[in-house]
């Protein structure tokens, strides 16, 4: 059975963006039997890779989704966010050697555009519990 880690950024709960895209993470978590052993919140999207980070550094932890939702604003900061978190993503699964699924919508969408893709949160659960299996039988 897989053991997850879950990192949910918070900068859009209030809509409820991120907790409905970590709603759907922890039913794709149940549907394939996978445990979600370790759950950490952060501020926004940027804050992802420290947190993911650490969660890959658990033993118990056979990979890390990450979910969170990037919102268009009124400058390009919202491109910045993104780059960001999937370069420090990246690395942290590298440099951990652990799979680190990327479930952050975004960069340059609204609001609507954000609701609508809540299922990434499922998305990014899926992905990790497979690169963990195929990873696990090399």
């Amino acid at each position: 059975m897989v053991q997850l880690g879950l990192v949910v950024a918070q900068f859009n709960k209030e809509r409820p963006i991120t907790r409905e895209m970590e709603k759907r993470g922890r039913e794709a978590a149940r549907e394939r039997e996978a445990d979600i052993v370790a759950t950490l919140e952060v501020p926004g999207s940027y804050d992802t890779p420290l947190a993911a980070d650490r969660l890959a550094c658990h033993e118990d932890v056979d990979a890390v989704a990450v979910v969170g939702a990037i919102i268009e604003g009124d400058t390009d900061h919202d491109r910045v966010i993104a780059d960001a978190a999937a370069r420090g993503l990246t690395d942290v699964s590298l440099d951990r050697d652990t799979p680190v699924a990327f479930g952050v919508t975004g960069p340059g969408m609204t609001q609507d555009e954000a609701a609508a893709r809540v299922d990434y949160g499922a998305t990014a659960v899926h992905s990790a519990i497979d690169m963990a299996e195929e990873l696990d039988s090399l």
